[in-house]
């Protein structure tokens, strides 16, 4: 039996708080990461790279409730912005590893090739760097490697012979000038590509296959996250509707807008916080359309019978789940479901653990933190994950915090607080 290993795969924000958790319990550990620094998707490039932020990317979160508890932005930074910017959190995160000296373990431009389990005390890792491949022995395997970076394309009859783009290939707006603009999608990184490809493009259209609820950052002059952290005393279902009722008060219905009406209740899809993108569209600068049904050369037809040319379309239609370095046949959850308790432990492989892959309506790091934690207790065997690992996973996928519509982008949602307090109450045991 080996002594104790741990590898963990990706240095971002969940990656960083999993290496720190598992050296405060005195552990072996190694990271690796394909990038020159910690940050993992908020270290923009003008290259397609990882990265998924573009220019102006903000978070949708706001900075209280995006922290790490062992590493306030106080601390850190004590003007940072109400939704720090993609370079305020770049150099966040990378105040975080030097403070708690994660960067002597952590082993940048490499990649893991491949991950495979031999038995409860043993993984083979291939990792490739600057162009060589070595095999290392592990115990325990830890992924971080994030769920933002992999397109999902979307399917539609016929060829579109102009510009056709993921959102995960838009840096900046300065290249759309003066063309006509199509942005598929209604989630936070189609609304902020309309909004901004609208400021210089000849014209900017976006369009919907759904109705989606459209969620300002402020109310009251406080961020909306904040507000709704004073409604958590509420059951969620009743919770949901308050917030639901509240938006709709300071919004609006989406007919004033010339948008779909949502056909889902609050929660069973993911809302977006992008007030600007009405803003935009009372203003001209953004023109609604509904779902694309074919293209045909630069025309692009729609479902309510109305054509366009279009010079660029992007589509901005999430990513797929994706872990590369395991085979198909050992773990792939790339079209749901994720069977995994507390959305880390795996039902099968006591020695596997994923921090970081789920998606709140909220900031993923600080859940990432408390997962850490309560990942490395266990591996510092100070902690014991229950006897019926098998049925809570089954529990979790059978009884979600969200009962969502059935698509691969919402397989891994939780709801910010009641997670929290899950992985609160573990930590206490």
């Amino acid at each position: 039996m080996m002594t104790k290993r741990v590898c963990v795969i990706g240095a971002g924000p969940s990656g960083i708080t999993a290496l720190k958790s598992l050296l405060d319990q005195g552990l072996d550990v190694v990271a690796f990461d394909r990038n020159q620094e910690v940050g993992g998707n908020w270290i923009f490039s003008e290259k397609q790279t990882h990265s998924s932020v573009f220019e102006t990317t903000h978070i949708i979160s706001s900075k209280t409730l995006s922290q790490y508890e062992d590493f306030p932005f106080e601390e850190f930074d004590p003007g940072v912005s109400d939704y720090p910017s993609h370079d305020e959190l770049r150099r966040y995160f990378q105040a975080y590893a030097r403070k708690f000296g994660l960067y002597e373990h952590i082993e940048f431009e490499t990649m893991v090739k491949h991950c495979a389990w031999v038995n409860e005390g043993e993984w083979r890792i291939t990792v490739g760097q600057k162009g060589e491949e070595r095999i290392e022995r592990f115990t325990d395997l830890v992924v971080c490697n994030g769920h933002h970076w992999q397109p999902r394309w979307p399917q539609f009859e016929g060829e579109f012979t102009g510009e056709y783009l993921h959102s995960h290939q838009f840096k900046r707006a300065a290249p759309f000038a003066d063309k006509r603009m199509l942005v598929i999608g209604g989630g936070n990184s189609a609304c902020d590509v309309a909004v901004e490809t609208s400021r210089v493009s000849a014209k900017t259209s976006i369009s919907w296959r759904r109705g989606y609820k459209i969620i300002p950052k402020f109310l009251l002059g406080k961020p909306t996250d904040i507000i709704g952290e004073g409604l958590t005393w509420m059951p969620l279902g009743f919770r949901n509707w308050t917030a639901n009722l509240i938006s709709n008060f300071f919004v609006g219905p989406n007919r004033l807008y010339g948008l779909q009406k949502p056909d889902t209740k609050f929660g069973e899809t993911h809302p977006t916080v992008n007030d600007e993108l009405l803003y935009r569209i009372r203003h001209g600068k953004v023109h609604p359309r509904v779902n694309i049904a074919r293209f045909e050369g630069k025309t692009v037809h729609f479902e309510d019978g109305s054509q366009e040319e279009f010079d660029v379309v992007i589509a901005c239609t999430g990513y797929v789940l994706a872990h590369p370095f395991f085979d198909k046949d050992f773990i792939d959850y790339s079209s749901g479901p994720v069977p995994l308790w507390l959305k880390m432990f795996h039902p099968e492989y006591k020695n596997l653990y994923f921090v970081g892959m789920f998606q709140p309506l909220g900031c993923v790091w600080p859940m990432a933190e408390l997962q850490a934690r309560l990942m490395a207790k266990e591996l510092a065997g100070q902690w014991q994950r229950p006897a019926n690992i098998r049925s809570l996973c089954e529990k979790e996928v059978k009884a979600p915090h969200f009962k969502q519509i059935d698509t691969p982008r919402h397989t891994i949602t939780v709801d910010y607080h009641v997670f929290k307090r899950q992985l609160k109450r573990e930590l206490a045991n």
